[in-house]
């Protein structure tokens, strides 16, 4: 594969970027990723401000390779977070879940690459102006917390593109090297892809977890918790309990007491199949074991290659 925008910003040979995954991206992932070619980051959104900074620590010492961290800019404790990312000299920032405004100058000002994460054009629009380095374009197949627009990768893609000229990468339903060159297709000069990461062996989730995900029969996720926040999720007894408060129309404050503290954590990294949320994206049905990150980028990048030769000699 030759180089693009998205390799030469990021300096890696590859234009794979792990998500920044509650739970599951923590410093062996990351590590793994950007040893494998690819841009691995840590999941800020998971960690207090000194975990975070381990993890930055542990990854500096795994790779000597670029490596970000994943910032949701609505985290309560965003100053000490940013601090820690300056004063270990991390390379790049994704961020996501705000106003991308309110950070980017400050982290570039100090040599840091900043990409913002979006769910429609006219967020893109405002993360250009927001003076952003490069921008996620999240389909609504991706596992986690989504945009309320519910637009899927394939509609979001193209529009992003000829809404804004900064480096784009594309998000949501992309596991492999086929669905990263569709990708491509439509716009995109990078794929960042979070479940099939999330279910690798270096991912920090519960392996309890990563093997319920496996799998998964298709139609198994869904998009709930839209009051709250739209969120993908397993179809569990906590999935079933949302359900019937939304289906009775309860407030969002009746919805957020159910949702308590730490649900995600008691899901992803316990492993509670039964009462924890279980984040995770469409893609899941179609993965079919778990293996290593490193293995996940090398398939990814044979496939694409190979099928990107067979499109070129493509005619009608």
């Amino acid at each position: 594969m030759s180089k693009n925008r998205i390799t030469e910003l990021f300096g890696i040979e590859y234009p794979i970027i792990q998500g920044g995954m509650v739970w599951c991206s923590g410093w062996r992932l990351a590590s793994a990723v950007s040893n494998a070619g690819g841009l691995g980051l840590i999941g800020a959104g998971s960690m207090y401000p000194e975990v975070l900074r381990e993890h930055i620590v542990k990854c500096k010492a795994a790779t000597g390779k670029p490596f970000g961290v994943n910032v949701p800019l609505m985290y309560p404790q965003i100053d000490e977070i940013m601090q820690i990312i300056i004063e270990e000299r991390v390379p790049i920032v994704f961020t996501s879940a705000g106003n991308p405004k309110l950070w980017t100058s400050k982290l570039q000002s100090e040599g840091i690459v900043v990409a913002h994460l979006v769910s429609s054009s006219k967020f893109a629009q405002k993360s250009q102006e927001a003076g952003v380095d490069a921008i996620v374009a999240e389909g609504f197949e991706a596992g986690g917390h989504n945009g309320r627009e519910e637009t899927t990768t394939l509609s979001l893609i193209p529009q992003v593109r000829s809404s804004v000229d900064l480096p784009l990468m594309a998000a949501g339903g992309i596991g492999c090297g086929r669905s990263m060159l569709a990708a491509f297709a439509l716009g995109a000069e990078g794929v960042q892809v979070g479940t099939r990461f999330a279910l690798t062996d270096e991912s920090s989730a519960s392996e309890l977890f990563k093997q319920r995900c496996v799998n998964l029969p298709e139609g198994d996720t869904i998009l709930s918790l839209k009051k709250v926040s739209p969120t993908r999720l397993i179809k569990n007894e906590f999935y079933y309990q949302i359900q019937e408060l939304e289906d009775k129309g309860a407030s969002a404050e009746e919805i957020r007491e159910l949702l308590g503290r730490g649900r995600t954590r008691k899901g992803i990294f316990e492993g509670d199949l039964v009462d924890g949320e279980l984040e995770i994206g469409q893609i899941a049905s179609s993965i079919p074991s778990i293996i290593s990150a490193g293995q996940v980028v090398k398939e990814m990048i044979s496939e694409f290659n190979e099928i990107a030769v067979d499109m070129c000699n493509m005619k009608f």
